[in-house]
């Protein structure tokens, strides 16, 4: 490897220093927003019943942790969210491939599929709870509906806006729909597959919520209702958390993927 100039290495170091400072202070943002929520709380400035505080968050955490019954509820809403994220991703390409391979039923199916995109789908969630009953299997439904539809617009989309001129290519050295498919639409398209699923695991976590909040008697979302309605407010902030953290580990993970597959791409 090429030893580095001075202009480059001193580049190279101010954008590690400026990374430094950027995740220094985000860290300090949290813990500021955090200290002064603690002691508006403790001094009376914001209604302790309906703000809670973080150290009663915290303790609210250990006993239902030392109890195990937090665990139950993390592990069940995690696992509808990945079920509902896989047939997403399955169902998602799938049909943006068979959409891009019959150009006319794409023309049909369009205004549907937008008309579906753009449906509030918290209004489905109690048709599906009447349709399907109220199990884990609606929550995995109600997970998939919020992403399925826009994660195979935006896929067929990013499939239709491939170089035309390697399908030509390919066209006039003798190959088939299903050879400019293979060797260049689905390579090519890599890097929005896998941002289109940075977004849809994301909204596939916000549907199963909404189903649990519905039909579930184990979940976070049911967590979070059923605190709401015995006024444990505590337990409620205490479950938004565990969902943030959830929906950021969610992502890096998946943004990890990205970064490997792209890298080795």
């Amino acid at each position: 490897m090429p030893e580095l100039s001075p202009a480059q290495k001193k580049y190279l170091l101010q954008r590690k220093k400026e990374k430094y400072f950027i995740n220094i202070s985000r860290i300090l943002l949290f813990l500021v927003f955090l200290i002064l929520w603690e002691i508006s709380s403790r001094l009376g400035w914001i209604d302790f019943f309906i703000f809670s505080s973080p150290w009663a968050i915290l303790k609210n955490f250990a006993e239902m942790c030392r109890d195990q019954s937090l665990f139950v509820h993390i592990g069940i809403t995690l696992a509808e969210t990945l079920i509902s994220f896989f047939f997403v991703v399955l169902l998602g390409i799938g049909t943006a491939v068979l959409l891009w391979l019959c150009p006319k039923l794409s023309r049909i199916l369009e205004p549907y599929l937008v008309i579906l995109n753009s449906l509030p789908k918290s209004a489905l969630a109690p048709l599906l709870i009447v349709w399907l009953g109220a199990n884990v299997r609606t929550i995995i439904v109600a997970g998939m509906s919020v992403a399925i539809f826009g994660s195979i617009i935006n896929l067929y989309t990013g499939f239709r806006e491939t170089d035309p001129d390697k399908g030509r290519l390919i066209a006039t050295l003798g190959g088939t729909r299903k050879d400019e498919l293979l060797k260049i639409v689905l390579p090519s398209s890599v890097p929005l597959i896998l941002s289109t699923m940075k977004v849809n695991i994301g909204l596939c976590l916000v549907g199963v919520i909404i189903g649990e909040f519905i039909g579930a008697r184990q979940g976070l979302g049911y967590l979070i209702i059923y605190s709401s309605q015995t006024f444990k407010l505590t337990t409620v902030l205490m479950s938004i958390l565990i969902l943030c953290v959830i929906a950021m580990g969610l992502y890096e993970i998946l943004n990890l993927i990205e970064k490997h597959c792209l890298k080795h791409s």
